[in-house]
């Protein structure tokens, strides 16, 4: 059974700097695409950045492009986000979910990854 653990959010002012974490188990980790997506009250989740299986492809959501960073630890199973340069658009729930075998890291972003595997999301809220 594949479980996704998400963590690492918080309270932060704008300009300020998270990083999200992400475990996946029960999974073949390093054989998938991985991704972030995030929901914002009233909106539909969307997909903020993705990864290919071996971290050396990357994608980026236009509104987050060179403020945050994804990466991926295969020999860990884990996921992470660095967000930087926060802003209070930025606040949403965060998840992490294994993308479909052989997808692109855009395709992950952008249509979608597997969704049977969404875990509990972790909090970010960015202040004014």
């Amino acid at each position: 059974q594949v479980q996704v653990v998400e963590s690492g959010g918080g309270l932060v002012q704008a300009g300020g700097a998270l990083t999200l974490s992400c475990t996946v188990s029960g999974s073949t980790f390093g054989a998938l695409p991985m991704g972030w997506f995030r929901q914002a009250p009233g909106k539909q989740r969307e997909g903020v950045s993705c990864v290919s299986r071996s971290g050396t492809t990357t994608y980026y959501a236009d509104s987050v492009k060179g403020r945050f960073t994804i990466s991926r630890d295969n020999a860990k199973n884990a996921l992470y986000l660095r967000l930087n340069n926060l802003k209070p658009e930025d606040s949403a729930m965060y998840y992490c979910a294994p993308g479909l075998p052989l997808q692109i890291p855009f395709d992950t972003c952008t249509r979608g990854p597997d969704r049977r595997y969404w875990g509990q999301g972790t909090q970010v809220t960015v202040s004014s």
